[in-house]
């Protein structure tokens, strides 16, 4: 079975789902329009840094003509076909008169080769991943503490949650499986969409490093945002400065502006990874931390674990604070819980193992693409 993921590769998971795949016996090849800020290893990078628009554009329509000829299953990662204009520009960011164009002709054409691999008989798969379905009108509705509530006005304008729905939308029509990586974006996603764990880390390649509760040096806090107010890092330094102002011994560290190998080396250092405060899951950095056996702090949303399988849901180690409780949370590790730490270490490396590992989640997606395959020769 041939599989093409494309058209993004967001914090490594699609790479490493091909490399999987592939380990499994599978044909899989993971594309990106772009190298990513982070340089997590893909196979391939279809732009190439100062490409022309018309550049891209021959090398899109290559790989367009690549997806028909040379693939089974197109697994698009991050929301998004090939067709698709994300990969010039942002969403959020102050737009020029000719991206303006660009954005109100996208509208109409985005997404239009999606009837194009269905008639030729393609397994669809679609995966989200957060901003790609994320609505700031949904969130300020439905949740009291949300990134929509914490970003600046412009983060979530409303043509962009009209536009992510229209995106949904289309996309369910000709998908044949959809996965959501955080199970808050199942709210807004079609009752079809299923949770899929983050599979961006291979525990192989991550050896267990753990935590010394011996040490009798500050309690080492590391928050690595890639962006500041989603990430809720306001709030972490002010309740580390609080933690350190009623006499607790800790220090933190903000990993920032860093390639993932270099951010990689910062969490080995780590005694306790605070990850995001706003989102209601953890993310690909919390997967990293506790494959090195970090414990790890973030927001758990209670809404959102009815996604969830009961098995991984009892079993998650995630200690879990929110912005009202971060700094009582970190004050505990620090003083009272800081025996406690090795041992949570060790409970998030067993189940990165269990749930993360993407040999795991690839199985998975190998027998979701056979059945799908499957029911596409019923019906021809």
């Amino acid at each position: 079975m041939r599989v093409l993921h494309a058209p993004f590769d967001v914090g490594g998971n699609a790479a490493s789902l091909a490399r999987a795949e592939r380990a499994l016996g599978l044909a899989s090849h993971a594309v990106s329009f772009r190298q990513g800020a982070f340089e997590y290893r893909t196979d391939e990078v279809l732009w190439r840094p100062g490409d022309s628009l018309f550049r891209r554009e021959i090398a899109r329509a290559g790989l367009f003509r690549r997806a028909l000829r040379d693939y089974d299953v197109l697994h698009f990662n991050f929301g998004h076909s090939i067709l698709t204009w994300g990969g010039y520009f942002t969403e959020r960011t102050r737009l020029s008169p000719v991206e303006r164009v660009m954005l109100s002709v996208a509208r109409h054409v985005e997404l239009l080769d999606l009837p194009a691999y269905r008639r030729a008989g393609k397994v669809i798969a679609v995966t989200y991943q957060g901003d790609d379905a994320r609505q700031g009108d949904y969130c300020r509705a439905h949740f009291d503490n949300s990134i929509a509530h914490v970003v600046p006005p412009g983060y979530y304008p409303p043509w962009s949650d009209v536009r992510k729905r229209e995106r949904i939308a289309r996309l369910a029509r000709y998908a044949d499986l959809i996965y959501a990586l955080n199970p808050d974006l199942l709210h807004v996603l079609p009752p079809n969409a299923r949770f899929l764990p983050y599979a961006n880390v291979d525990p192989a390649q991550w050896a267990f490093v753990g935590v010394d509760t011996s040490a009798t040096s500050p309690l080492r806090v590391v928050h690595a945002p890639s962006h500041r107010a989603v990430k809720g890092t306001a709030t972490v330094i002010a309740a580390c400065e609080a933690v350190r102002a009623g006499g607790a011994n800790l220090e933190l560290q903000l990993v920032e502006n860093m390639t993932n190998a270099q951010a990689r080396e910062c969490i080995a250092r780590a005694d306790v990874v605070v990850d995001q405060l706003h989102a209601g899951w953890y993310g690909g950095l919390a997967v990293e931390a506790m494959s090195l056996g970090k414990p790890v702090v973030a927001y758990l949303r209670t809404s959102d674990l009815g996604f969830i399988d009961k098995a991984m849901r009892q079993a998650l180690p995630v200690i879990n604070a929110d912005p009202g409780t971060v700094a009582d949370v970190l004050r505990h590790l620090a003083t009272t819980r800081r025996h406690e730490l090795a041992d949570i270490g060790r409970a998030g490396r067993a189940f990165v193992e269990r749930w993360h590992d993407p040999a795991v989640v690839a199985t998975t997606l190998r027998d979701d693409y056979s059945r799908a395959a499957l029911l596409h020769r019923k019906e021809g």
